[in-house]
């Protein structure tokens, strides 16, 4: 079955919600002082506690809490003064303990909301809101290698590498009803964490990951259908791709008069199809209790005053500040605090004395492209913010031409000279001189005489023409509407 639509048959509504793993961005791990950076050889950042090994005990790594208590506060929630970690049994063999230590009946966070408007065919957009049930901290598990091996046909491998990395899990109430919604939601959460620089961001790598929970019900019912959890889901496209398959599947399967079974499936990406991991027929028993070896997690209110103080300026504001100090539109603003760091590159050029709107639509255009075929972040852009404000301050002075200016970022782009070295060094400035495009137009007129009778005649057209060939004798350099002003007069004396 290829999934074809990305809604259930009208009678039926989808019912969607997510649990997102995020790797906090401590130097260490949750627990102990292992390294948590990406990529180091197959257990090497690893230490008896880390492996579980009897009598070695865990410390709770402060950073790791202060990460947590941001990212419930960026999500609305409610930050328990007291929270408790439990121990989470079950067995599989990239979990070293036998359990994760994790939270359970007592959470750092709880009972937030994120908002946000969907596309729609209407001005205002589609209002959507997506309650926080909980963010809660807990370990990674290590990871189990598949391949690379000569005998991995035979055999499988296990990094803990990953074991005991900081975690927080982000669990939503059932309140998406599209896999678009559930995509889009995805994406702004991953927007924001990042932003607070909570977690890096990078699916790729595994430190950010979603599971969906979709089942299906018939419109109006209030009582939820089975569902279906769809495991480790690093991409927004796979997200939205998996749950379009799963609503088609799990309506197919009640059309057909049959039943869904709650079970754990993964996506599989080449098939484009959800397949069967294992049956969760009956709620697995993890046989959750206090965690002995460590004491309450104490989030008083003036630590989380604190952490609240230290946030940065949260997307929605920064975009309304955007709106109403430096007069841009909506859609600039919306574009501009996609990222923290754009949105942070954009005011350094306008306090540098560019001019707000030039700046954003730079950003937005030729900034934007040499970004992407570099496959830069704005934060490695080869023309930093104060550079480009001072390209940007040519033109408004007048000193050089919008065109000119093109082609001085693309030298500035390969060389990492300023503007002013540039139009320096190249002559480049703009031909304000009065007498000096009279000049030029002269010599125009008199070489393209059957285009000033044609223009004299009526032919008005001819004018955008005449002006090109002003422009090509000054090499680009006049000044346009210079150019505009004393070729009209000439040719209409």
């Amino acid at each position: 079955m290829a999934a074809s639509t990305a809604a259930p048959l009208p009678q039926y509504e989808a019912v969607i919600g997510l649990e997102i793993h995020a790797q906090l961005q401590t130097a260490s791990k949750i627990f102990c002082g292992c390294s948590t950076a990406f990529g180091a050889p197959p257990n090497s950042h690893v230490c008896p506690v880390c492996l579980g090994f009897p009598g070695a005990l865990p410390v709770l790594n402060g950073a790791a809490v202060d990460f947590a208590i941001c990212a419930g506060l960026a999500l609305g929630c409610r930050i328990n003064e007291s929270s408790v970690f439990a121990r989470k049994n079950y067995f599989y063999p990239d979990l070293p303990k036998g359990y994760q230590i994790s939270q359970y009946e007592l959470p750092i966070a709880v009972d937030g909301a994120v908002e946000f408007t969907m596309p729609s065919d209407s001005a205002q957009g589609r209002h959507v809101r997506v309650g926080i049930t909980r963010a809660h901290m807990e370990e990674d598990a290590g990871k189990s290698l598949h391949e690379g091996f000569t005998d991995s046909d035979r055999k499988t491998y296990v990094d803990y590498n990953r074991s005991g990395v900081p975690l927080i899990e982000i669990v939503t109430e059932p309140d998406l009803r599209s896999a678009a919604d559930a995509a889009e939601f995805f994406t702004r959460l991953r927007a924001l964490l990042v932003w607070l620089g909570v977690n890096d961001g990078n699916m790729e790598e595994g430190s950010l990951r979603c599971d969906a929970n979709v089942s299906i019900r018939l419109r109006g019912n209030p009582t939820l259908g089975t569902k279906a959890e769809v495991k480790n889901l690093n991409s927004f496209r796979f997200l939205q791709k998996a749950i379009e398959y799963e609503i088609e599947r799990q309506t197919d399967l009640l059309e057909e008069g049959g039943r869904v079974v709650q079970e754990t499936r993964l996506w599989d990406a080449a098939a484009g199809v959800t397949v069967s991991m294992r049956s969760k027929e009956e709620a697995h028993d993890y046989r959750y209790f206090p965690e002995p070896d460590l004491p309450r997690v104490h989030a008083d209110p003036a630590r989380v005053d604190r952490i609240r103080v230290a946030m940065p300026e949260l997307p929605p504001v920064r975009r309304q500040r955007f709106v109403a100090d430096y007069r841009l539109p909506d859609y600039d603003a919306t574009q501009l605090t996609e990222s923290r760091a754009m949105s942070e590159y954009f005011e350094a050029a306008v306090h540098a004395g560019a001019p707000a709107k030039a700046v954003s639509n730079w950003m937005m255009g030729d900034l934007a492209r040499v970004l992407k075929e570099r496959r830069l972040d704005i934060a490695c852009s080869p023309v930093p913010a104060a550079r480009l404000a001072g390209l940007l301050s040519l033109i408004e002075r007048g000193t050089i031409s919008g065109a000119i200016a093109k082609t001085v970022f693309e030298t500035m782009v390969a060389t990492g000279r300023t503007a002013d070295d540039i139009v320096k060094a190249e002559g480049l400035t703009q031909i304000d001189d009065e007498s000096a495009i009279v000049g030029l137009i002269q010599g125009v007129l008199d070489a393209n005489a059957d285009a000033v009778a044609a223009y004299r005649g009526g032919k008005t057209t001819t004018f955008g023409f005449l002006v090109g060939q002003v422009m090509k004798q000054a090499a680009g350099k006049a000044n346009p509407k210079r150019v505009n002003e004393l070729l009209k007069r000439a040719l209409d004396s």
